[in-house]
């Protein structure tokens, strides 16, 4: 598989592109005209400094309104064209893109458009270049594929080929069924592009939307098996225009694009394997059976605060780690919620104190088999994970994950880990809080990084994800996204300003985190009554809400009561009821939550979270109070 991406997708100069393009290894470039024309070299050294990047130039592009103009335009358009050719022997590239006129003098016809290219594939035969010839989802005149395709087919030159764009096949809604009749030698180069959906002009939606394979909604798999049918095998590169990328860290977008493209191409060889363009083996998305751990990282008078708030959500200290300073915390009456608290002052974890204070960073996934989910998350570039062992001690594979946390694979073999490297500790007779498992944990990072981080996950995970939705926070909006399967679900919250209070976060946190982690219970109210007993002092929801909840859902005033009592919220979607409250938070704002859900509930409860960040804010220490120390 030969990668390439357009200079267009990335911020920076092209300097900087071409340095991150290389180092994310990309096989290519497409060179946008416009990082060509901002540069302050020659043709010949941006050929040259392509090469000692150890790329080469996949296309040169656009070259628009060409085809189906009236004289003397039509004269005009052959000079440019013969001008580009010069430029890109100096550049050292064959191919050009010929996008379709969108210009209202130009003329329609497929022979007429034929006739032109076949004029232009004879200038490109002097020159030792091709042309390919791409129907924009806004041309004029030709805005399909189909129709691209048969301007190439009545053109019959062997330097005029067809160009596919995801994008404005899958925009249009064109059957991808129709792209497996073109034979593959006819197409010269495909870009590749995904986009959320939404209802807005085409030209607006390609400009400002478009998104790495995966990220969007889009068929890009369909339609890159529809390709690979074809016997094409020839460059597969990324041409993303959007404006959250242009801003962004040239480096890490290369490094998502990489991925998206390894990513796909495995997707189509495993639907297609027969028609599959070669790709790196490895194994198939990992299925996550739960969360086997959660790790704080935390030290002295900070974890003597946390070992408290655990308490009072009803964990004990059931075991302590044979040579570090961990322990492992459980509720008494079992479950499958395990959580650990490292203290120790050296090593990795204490890193990660020194630099984020108390926080979980780290994650234990159960999976099936624990060294496929690091080979695959591997070749997708995660960067692995490995921390000194001692005598006794499993190692575990793991990478790095969201603020440079650690991600942990557990497979059965591995769960040992509990019995080899921990001891039991005499644990007082004491009632848990009946919590059974972790419903979900939510990470915030900042809105830029929120497609990277759902491209990591649903690329290396079995998951599905959801459509973006606004979270209301009373200083600014949060873009949050659920990835899910059926053994893990994960809330991710793109804080777009540090007012927010994941944006707040963020900065007193020094770097996305895990914000908070929502424990199931099967019988909330007794959750709560038993936290109470313990001496966990609820998240104080206003009055107003609950007066609100009755109106709105018409509750009896038994359940009214009991929810004001022990200040949980409510929601309900169809057949389905969820309830919820929330402990205060700590540690720069972490904060744990506890929810039951009835009758197939799966969202969250979106529609309290004003409420809920309201009521944090109001507990947070105030500005300019410096942090306790």
């Amino acid at each position: 598989m030969k990668t390439s991406i357009a200079t267009v997708s990335l911020s920076g100069d092209l300097r900087e592109k071409l340095s991150a393009i290389a180092a994310a290894d990309f096989d290519g470039v497409e060179i946008f005209e416009n990082d060509f024309l901002a540069f302050d070299g020659s043709p010949r050294d941006v050929g040259a400094m392509v090469r000692d990047h150890g790329l080469e130039i996949t296309l040169f592009q656009p070259f628009r309104d060409f085809e189906g103009l009236p004289e003397p335009q039509r004269a005009r358009a052959f000079e440019r064209a013969r001008h580009k050719f010069e430029l890109m022997n100096q550049l050292g590239t064959d191919l050009m893109l010929v996008c379709s006129n969108v210009l209202p003098t130009s003329l329609g016809g497929i022979d007429r458009a034929a006739a032109d290219f076949n004029a232009l594939g004879d200038i490109a035969k002097e020159h030792g270049v091709r042309v390919g010839y791409e129907a924009l989802a806004w041309g004029r005149h030709v805005n399909d594929h189909r129709d691209a395709w048969e301007i190439v087919r009545r053109a019959d030159h062997s330097k005029v080929g067809l160009i596919l764009d995801s994008f404005h096949t899958l925009s249009r809604g064109i059957q991808l069924d129709t792209i497996r009749s073109i034979p593959g030698d006819r197409i010269f180069i495909v870009q590749l592009a995904d986009a959320s959906m939404m209802s807005m002009d085409l030209l607006y939606w390609s400009r400002h939307f478009r998104c790495m394979p995966g990220e969007g909604d889009l068929d890009v798999v369909g339609f890159m098996s529809a390709v690979a049918a074809t016997g094409y095998r020839g460059p597969l590169s990324l041409e993303i225009f959007n404006d959250q990328f242009r801003g962004g860290s040239s480096r890490s977008i290369a490094v998502d694009g990489r991925r998206s493209l390894v990513n796909l191409m495995d997707r189509v060889r495993r639907i297609e394997p027969e028609n599959a363009i070669a790709v790196t083996k490895m194994p198939d998305r990992i299925a996550i059976v739960g969360i086997e751990f959660v790790e704080f990282a935390s030290f002295g008078d900070e974890a003597t605060e946390l070992e408290g708030v655990l308490a009072s959500l009803g964990f004990v200290k059931t075991s302590l780690h044979v040579h570090r300073d961990v322990a492992f915390w459980r509720q008494p009456e079992g479950g499958a919620i395990n959580l650990v608290v490292n203290r120790c002052s050296e090593g990795f974890a204490h890193s990660s104190y020194l630099v984020h204070g108390t926080n979980a960073y780290a994650i234990g996934l159960r999976v099936a088999d624990a060294s496929d989910a690091l080979e695959r998350a591997r070749v997708l570039g995660a960067e692995t994970f490995h921390e000194t062992r001692g005598a006794g001690e499993l190692s575990i594979p793991a990478i790095r994950g969201v603020g440079g946390g650690i991600i942990y694979f557990i497979d059965d073999a591995l769960t040992a880990i509990w019995s080899l490297e921990f001891n039991q500790v005499e644990v007082p007779v004491s009632f848990g809080a009946g919590l059974t498992k972790v419903d979900h944990l939510a990470q915030s990072m900042n809105y830029d990084e929120l497609l990277t981080w759902l491209l990591f996950y649903i690329s290396i995970f079995r998951t599905t994800k959801s459509a973006i939705v606004d979270v209301v926070d009373p200083s600014g909006l949060v873009r949050s996204q659920v990835v899910e399967s059926d053994g893990f679900r994960l809330t991710m919250n793109g804080a777009e300003n540090s007012r927010t209070l994941a944006g707040k976060f963020i900065a007193e946190n020094f770097g996305s985190a895990i914000q908070h982690l929502a424990f199931k219970s099967e019988n909330i109210f007794e959750s709560a009554r038993r936290m109470a007993d313990l001496g966990f002092k609820p998240l104080q929801i206003p009055e107003n809400y609950y007066n609100d909840l009755q109106a709105r859902f018409g509750l009896d005033d038994g359940l009214l009561s009991q929810l004001r009592e022990s200040n949980i919220l409510y929601d309900r979607e169809g057949e389905g009821e969820f309830f919820q409250f929330y402990s205060h938070t700590f540690a720069e704002g972490f904060f744990f939550e506890i929810v039951e859900r009835r009758g197939g509930y799966n969202g969250y409860g979106g529609t309290n979270a004003p409420v809920r960040i309201a009521a944090q804010k109001r507990a947070l220490r105030p500005k300019g109070v410096p942090k306790l120390v």
